[in-house]
């Protein structure tokens, strides 16, 4: 594929929300906004939120647990919106119902738990994808389709960032709490390493340096990954600064810079040795769309996973994401 498909012309399928926090309002507004499918439930363990959630987007069922949402026969598919913490526990009781399942990034705490998911999801043969939206986006394969024609030659290096400046946040916050798996990785971190594991695959060394915050989640990592005798990436995420954001891919016959957020819609610009250079640029409103499109493209056609991430994909970034973690000495409480 070298352009993304429009996300209206994907089939329609019956969504439900599981945690209707910051980001399930994003997925929302992408599904009602620049979809055909819709929003037929959202549950909470507040019905309160469930019911604000269910006003603002035009939600038509409202539930004051995730059990009696996974168990609404209107609902086809489950957004499991939930902390990192949940998400295991979350997409199990999901699959457990018989529902198909798109799990917020990052996938789980650790690669354990990953694992179980997708045992169980393939025991269920339900459809079930990590949310990481960013490699539907119509930059992204566009930006394939670039170096698949090797339009800057060999790749050698990949340079990544994702900073947010979200130090002043409470102890309490999500992001800064261990209980919740906070910290830097799992939330910001996961799109340089799964950007780097959708251009180069699965890295053959990793090498981490960490900052911890008092509360021992990570504030600060910068990763160096290994890809054979002479590949390498350099990525960096932090919860103390709002950095760039951008990404470079270099190459034996020249480079492409994407403008930041690079994990966002946005534009790239190849640049060849040779001095000539090419701009791709579509703009796009929301991006979340993309990937509801294409968990609704796979479960009309019968598909339990998607080729664009399979769930052996996420496994690895998981597994990437646990080494850097045992690296800098972050551990989350119960694994």
């Amino acid at each position: 594929m070298t352009h993304a498909e429009d996300p209206r012309t994907a089939p329609s399928i019956r969504w439900g929300v599981l945690g209707p926090g910051g980001i399930a309002r994003t997925f929302a507004r992408a599904v009602r906004d620049h979809t055909a499918s819709r929003i037929v439930a959202v549950g909470s363990r507040s019905e309160e939120r469930a019911a604000a959630f269910a006003s603002e987007f035009g939600v038509p069922t409202v539930h004051g647990s995730y059990e009696e949402l996974v168990a609404d026969p209107a609902v086809e598919a489950v957004y499991v919106a939930s902390p990192h913490s949940e998400h295991r526990a979350h997409a199990l009781l999901a699959i457990a119902a018989g529902k198909h399942v798109l799990v917020e990034k990052s996938f789980t705490r650790n690669a354990a738990e990953a694992q179980e998911v997708v045992d169980a999801a393939r025991a269920a043969g339900v459809f079930v994808m990590e949310a990481m939206w960013t490699r539907f986006l119509p930059h992204v394969v566009a930006l394939r389709s670039v170096l698949e024609r090797g339009e800057i030659g060999e790749v050698v290096s990949l340079l990544a960032d994702h900073g947010q400046a979200f130090g002043h946040l409470p102890t309490t916050h999500r992001l800064h709490n261990p209980e919740l798996a906070g910290g830097a990785l799992l939330d910001l971190g996961v799109y340089p390493v799964s950007f780097a594991h959708d251009m180069l695959g699965v890295p053959d060394s990793v090498h981490a340096l960490g900052s911890l915050t008092p509360a021992g989640v990570d504030g600060q990592i910068s990763i160096a990954l290994g890809y054979g005798d002479r590949v390498q990436a350099s990525l960096h995420t932090t919860l103390w600064s709002r950095t760039a954001t951008t990404a470079v891919l270099g190459g034996t016959a020249g480079r492409i810079e994407i403008e930041g957020a690079f994990y966002r819609p946005t534009r790239f610009t190849v640049v060849r040795d040779d001095g000539s250079t090419a701009t791709f640029e579509q703009p796009v409103d929301g991006g979340f769309q993309y990937q509801a499109a294409e968990v609704a493209r796979r479960i009309a056609a019968g598909e339990t996973e998607s080729p664009v991430i399979t769930l052996e994909n996420t496994i690895e970034v998981m597994r990437t994401m646990d080494e850097i973690r045992r690296q800098v000495g972050v551990r989350y409480p119960g694994e």
